[in-house]
């Protein structure tokens, strides 16, 4: 085969590798929403999620019954078991107070109190940590803050859920 052959053969490659589509890029990342915009996104990882049975005044007693002005201030019921007793935070008054990052680095690092799922929590993908922090933040800061956590032995002044196990025949915990 001549030089000019050569030449001839890989402008041709060359030519057809151009007409071609171009590969989609690889991702590294976990899965995650996508949405017409972060906003969009986290508002949908919210209703998913399950952030506002607890994070949302009167949402799983209504049925989901709740205007979006409302998500997400928190409230001060608590949720009682062996841990002592935890209360859903006011997530606008949350990210108010932290950066984006600050934001994601908790929500990837915490180990909290239950009921909160922190462990599905820390699988998100980051993208989607970001986008429920952009949702949240486009909120109007509204609400009180949560009561402070109570340790185990303490009977909580607030109503609470009563978490703790029960099992049928078992002498009772204490």
């Amino acid at each position: 085969m001549t030089a000019r052959s050569i030449i001839v053969l890989s402008m041709a490659a060359a030519a057809l590798t151009a007409c071609q589509r171009p590969a989609a890029p690889v991702s590294a990342e976990t899965p995650h929403v996508l949405a017409a915009t972060d906003v969009a996104a986290g508002r949908y990882l919210v209703m998913t999620g399950g952030c506002n049975d607890c994070h949302t005044p009167n949402y799983a007693r209504t049925g989901g019954k709740v205007p979006e002005t409302e998500w997400l201030k928190g409230q001060a019921v608590g949720y009682h078991g062996a841990w002592g007793t935890s209360y859903p935070n006011n997530l606008r008054r949350t990210v108010a107070g932290m950066t984006e990052d600050a934001f994601v680095e908790m929500l990837s690092t915490r180990e909290g109190l239950p009921p909160m799922p922190w462990p599905s929590v820390r699988a998100m993908a980051e993208a989607d940590k970001r986008a429920l922090y952009r949702y949240i933040k486009s909120l109007p800061l509204e609400g009180d803050p949560a009561p402070m956590a109570l340790p185990p032995g303490q009977t909580p002044a607030t109503p609470y859920e009563d978490m703790t196990m029960r099992v049928p025949g078992a002498p009772a915990q204490g």
